[in-house]
């Protein structure tokens, strides 16, 4: 599922995310194709899919140690190639951009070897390595020899190692072939976890260590988890941020789940592991012997002080529970004492940094429907930096008085920033598609209070078309958010896209229902094991508050979302009693039996259904009464149904399963599957077939 720790609510997640789909699709090294910056020209002011495809994305940010220049990656894409193309760029904190790398293959993780020399990676001889470039893309060196690709890279602070991440065979999921059947495909697996999100998990990603020395990766390169059939990091977003080097440079922190098969697929228990490189030496700091808190749940992407004197990391408290409030959790490596800072943030922490040689931190917060920055000490005190709608999404410091981020919000795709620490006022350094929006007409969000069945306020976004006349009557569509635990933020997507939904003439209603973060810790849990409950009650009463205002037709009312946000839809049509005149659910789960024995990830349905169906206990029979595909027999209302067939989160088979139940019911409906998508859909032509499919299915129910 679309779920917080692999979503926008994740930044460092997000980053890995990127990387990961960047390595995808870029061009093979034989590739003539140069994919850059489109000077794309508008017609009619109009935001399209094919515009939308054409924006550049910025990710993997970094500053120099002089805190002077950003290097930074975008990327590009190209619809009629159906490929990508990812440049890297520097700019100094006044917003001079330069591109340095204009090769045919991608070029990206950017990271800084000193002020003059940036570090990166690009595929040599259809090998993925660590490259280095000046500060004006030239004097390009190859610095690893690897014999396969270079996922990830970290260098110590000394420049004396390099910490690689490369991926060794698993020698769990058995790739069985007979001499006499070399072309036999099937794969043999005899436990759980054989595949995860889109891929059999044949490979797992180890880390290595290796020195650095004349310019080059060098002398012997160590295997962290030499012989362990365990991955670091952890499948299948997790990159460089889940390791950490000591500010001398002897150790290196990194993240595991050290378990295989059905105990992997139930327990969400990762740990943070100390590896000396000099003696060979191992320890679990989440778990020291006779500690109290052991840490049992999610504990990812260490960071340590600059004087060496403590680590940090983000901790979450139960296994199992994916979901669980995320803390900042810090130890004293001395006395071995460990504990949250965050305890009085009734939130997730989704980003942090250290305050250079400072006791505190910076972190990134999921508060009231926004990713906004707070400072906290290690007494716990916290302090707002930022009180503007938006989503911050990455945190680096600039010196004393600043941040550089990255910065979001449903108007605006992501650019780089610098934050004015005293007064929260952010400045905007980069531009990346100031040409596109000075061709587009703006569109306008409000935030709305919108009162729950039960009483309670909910935060709900409402998004207008541009040049909104309220004395007009506008088509309305309901967003139902996935997760099913993911905040409706301020968050830019190239799918959910609420800028080109408005602009295509509707308003979007976007509510905070029960189960989101950032609204407290009793907000978020009321979901787990109540799907059919008062977060569909909350949906309901968001449609219905904003059909009140004269501005909206109630004749002409869409309901779309995907994962949760799809299985929402799915039990939606079967109980709205004629408020919504057509249906679009994504990667939706329309039966809850069905779901429990095909997902991969065995703790989310354990957790959030409250165990299997043949279990008879009252919670999973109120889960498993309130699974949409019970109430097919009142679907009355037209409904798109798409899927990614690669999608093993939530398998195809749920949407074949929805459609062919609307259109044995006479039901209109349409079936809309990609054969090589998985829980998203990555490539450009499908990310257009993607958009017009869905508005044309929009336009045909709500416009005529």
């Amino acid at each position: 599922m679309d779920r917080k720790r692999f979503m926008i609510i994740n930044s460092a997640l997000l980053a890995a995310v990127v990387t990961a789909l960047i390595i995808m699709i870029i061009p093979k090294e034989d590739s003539k194709v140069f994919i850059g910056r489109s000077d794309i020209r508008i017609e009619d002011r109009k935001f399209t899919p094919e515009v939308l495809w054409s924006m550049g994305r910025i990710g993997g940010v970094a500053v120099s140690p002089d805190k002077t220049k950003i290097a930074y990656q975008v990327s590009y894409y190209s619809v009629r190639e159906n490929a990508s193309h990812t440049v890297i760029c520097v700019t100094d904190m006044e917003g001079n951009s330069v591109t340095l790398t204009k090769s045919a293959a991608s070029e990206h993780s950017p990271a800084w070897l000193d002020d003059n020399h940036i570090a990166f990676l690009t595929a040599e001889k259809g090998i993925q390595q660590i490259f280095s470039m000046d500060v004006k893309g030239k004097h390009r060196k190859q610095l690893s020899f690897m014999e396969k690709d270079v996922e990830g890279f970290l260098f110590s602070e000394d420049r004396k190692n390099v910490l690689m991440i490369m991926s060794v065979p698993n020698p769990l999921v058995k790739e069985r072939q007979y001499e006499d059947l070399p072309k036999a495909s099937g794969m043999i697996a005899d436990d759980l976890m054989f595949r995860h999100w889109d891929s059999w998990v044949t490979s797992l990603p180890h880390p290595y260590v290796a020195q650095f020395e004349g310019g080059r990766v060098s002398g012997n390169v160590k295997d962290l988890l030499e012989g362990e059939p365990f991955e670091s990091p952890m499948l299948p977003f997790g990159g460089i941020e889940q390791f950490a080097w000591s500010p001398d440079g002897k150790e290196v922190a990194y993240t595991c789940r050290k378990k295989t098969g059905m105990e992997y697929s139930k327990s969400t228990d990762s740990d943070i592991y100390l590896y000396n490189i000099e003696t060979g030496s191992v320890r679990n700091i989440c778990k020291l012997p006779g500690a109290s808190d052991l840490n049992m749940g999610y504990d990812i992407n260490p960071k340590f002080s600059a004087d060496g004197k403590y680590i940090a990391w983000q901790s979450m408290e139960r296994d199992g529970y994916e979901s669980d409030i995320n803390r900042l959790y810090v130890m004293d490596l001395n006395s071995g004492r460990k504990w949250s800072v965050t305890d009085n943030f009734d939130s997730n922490v989704d980003d942090f940094i250290w305050a250079g040689e400072k006791d505190y931190f910076y972190f990134i917060g999921s508060w009231q429907g926004c990713m906004s920055i707070f400072t906290v000490d290690l007494q716990g005190n916290i302090i707002p930096v930022n009180t503007d709608p938006c989503d911050y999404n990455s945190l680096a410091l600039a010196d004393n008085n600043s941040l550089v981020v990255t910065r979001q919000s449903m108007r605006f795709a992501t650019e780089i920033f610098r934050v004015d620490i005293k007064r929260g006022l952010a400045a905007k350094i980069t531009n990346e598609n100031n040409h596109i929006y000075s061709q587009l007409d703006n569109i306008k969000v409000e935030a709305r209070a919108v009162k729950t069945t039960d009483g309670k306020d909910m935060l709900t976004w409402v998004v207008f078309p541009p040049n909104f006349d309220p004395n007009k009557k506008y088509p309305t569509i309901l967003f139902c958010e996935g997760g099913p635990q993911s905040m409706v933020s301020q968050f830019w997507s190239y799918r959910w896209n609420f800028r080109i939904m408005a602009d295509q003439g509707y308003i979007v209603v976007a509510p905070n229902r029960r189960g989101l973060p950032g609204f407290g810790r009793k907000w978020l849990e009321d979901i787990s094991g109540d799907y059919g409950g008062q977060c569909m009650q909350d949906l309901l009463s968001a449609i219905d508050d904003i059909s009140k205002e004269p501005y909206v037709d109630k004749d002409r009312l869409g309901c779309v979302g995907a994962s949760f946000g799809g299985y929402s839809v799915y039990w939606l049509a079967g109980h709205h009693e004629g408020r919504f005149k057509c249906f679009i659910a994504h990667d939706g789960i329309f039966n809850l039996e069905q779901q429990f024995v095909e997902t991969e990830e065995m703790w989310f349905p354990q957790w959030d259904l409250g165990g299997p169906y043949w279990e008879k206990n009252s919670v999973t029979q109120s889960t498993y009464a309130a699974s949409p595909h019970l109430f097919a027999d009142k679907w009355d209302t037209p409904i798109l149904c798409i899927h990614g067939e690669k999608d093993y989160r939530i398998l195809y088979s749920q949407a074949v399963s929805a459609f062919q139940a609307a259109r044995l019911r006479g039901v209109p409906a349409e079936l809309l599957l990609f054969p090589d998508e998985n829980h998203w859909v990555l490539k450009p032509q499908n990310g257009v077939l993607w958009q017009r499919t869905y508005f044309n299915w929009l336009d045909r129910w709500l416009k005529r």
